[in-house]
């Protein structure tokens, strides 16, 4: 396995010229010739993703180019309020309207380490069966993962965000889908809620992060993370600084049949789930190194921009290779 790139790469196979998987019925292409039809380009980027996952770094040659390509296709065909149906790639059509989240919009729930996350989906889509989508904002990830074929169970504290994850769930006509307007935590029972106006996707529970500009306060429910995880595979979770104590509360026995995708948020809370983790005999995959292993505190994310950490006990990070 070729570790992160952070210089322009050399000639490679995987680069020149990357062929989608035996089983999809789709021919070889250049990875440079994004001009296409707009219901391909897409698909090309979500089955080329798992293929190229050593360059999934932000600092890798290819991150760029792979970026900027999906994100003027999705501002194609997402940028409107429209009901009409778009092809997503494999996962067939979808409907997803344009939605305003303050500073933060639906157009940025499509950024490249988003897609790269879809791609795990489908990639493993006969190797997962039950999932978490915890923090699951507005639905994109849990429709995805249904149209995988998973079992979903979210959960959105938000009330705004669960009402249109909800639109979002009835518009695809996606079924399997267990939903809560709850947040999880490493306890079960209530506690106070922040919603941050200026940008809802920073809302998170309260004593997690610093709020800023306007806020609402108010109570939602929790779930014990244990209590929920043991009967699924893979987790999704995006907490918003609460990471570090729905991880801390977990045992090495809860892994042993279960991963997840988890994004993180602050040095700190990267420093705790990496002595934890590390301490219980789980392993850590980080997208900032070509999801290799995690091996030293400083190779952890320590914020969105590094992209995501997979959990798991296996010994790589699967991608169907």
């Amino acid at each position: 396995m070729m570790k992160t790139c952070h210089c322009a790469p050399k000639k490679d196979e995987k680069i020149e010229k990357v062929r989608y998987p035996p089983t999809d019925p789709a021919s070889s292409y250049n990875l440079g010739d994004f001009r296409m039809s707009s219901s391909k380009t897409i698909e090309q980027i979500l089955f080329a993703l798992p293929i190229i996952k050593e360059y999934h770094a932000r600092t890798s040659a290819l991150y760029p180019i792979f970026e900027k390509a999906a994100k003027n296709e999705v501002e194609r065909l997402f940028c409107d309020s429209s009901t009409e149906k778009k092809v997503f790639g494999p996962f067939g059509e979808l409907v997803f309207p344009y939605f305003k989240m303050g500073a933060i919009d639906s157009l940025d729930l499509f950024g490249l380490d988003e897609l790269i996350l879809f791609s795990f989906y489908w990639t493993n889509r006969a190797r997962y069966k039950k999932t978490l989508d915890i923090g699951a904002n507005i639905g994109l990830h849990t429709t995805l993962m249904a149209r995988c074929g998973f079992e979903v169970r979210l959960f959105e504290p938000d009330p705004v965000h669960f009402a249109k994850l909800q639109e979002t769930i009835a518009l695809n006509e996606v079924q399997g889908i267990i939903s809560h307007q709850a947040a999880v935590s490493s306890r079960s029972g209530e506690a106070e809620f922040v919603r941050v106006i200026g940008n809802t996707t920073s809302s998170h529970l309260a004593g997690c992060k610093q709020p800023y500009g306007d806020v609402e306060r108010f109570s939602v429910p929790l779930f014990d993370i244990r209590e929920i995880m043991r009967s699924v595979d893979l987790i999704k979770m995006d907490v918003e600084g609460h990471e570090d104590q729905i991880i801390l509360a977990t045992k090495s026995e809860d892994w042993q049949h279960t991963d997840a995708l988890v994004e993180v948020g602050a040095a700190d809370k990267a420093e705790q789930i990496f002595k934890h983790l590390r301490q219980i005999g789980v392993r850590l995959f980080a997208q900032k190194k070509g999801w290799l292993e995690v091996d030293h505190l400083e190779e952890m994310p320590t914020s969105y921009k590094d992209g995501s950490l997979f959990i798991s006990t296996k010994a790589a990070m699967p991608w169907g290779q």
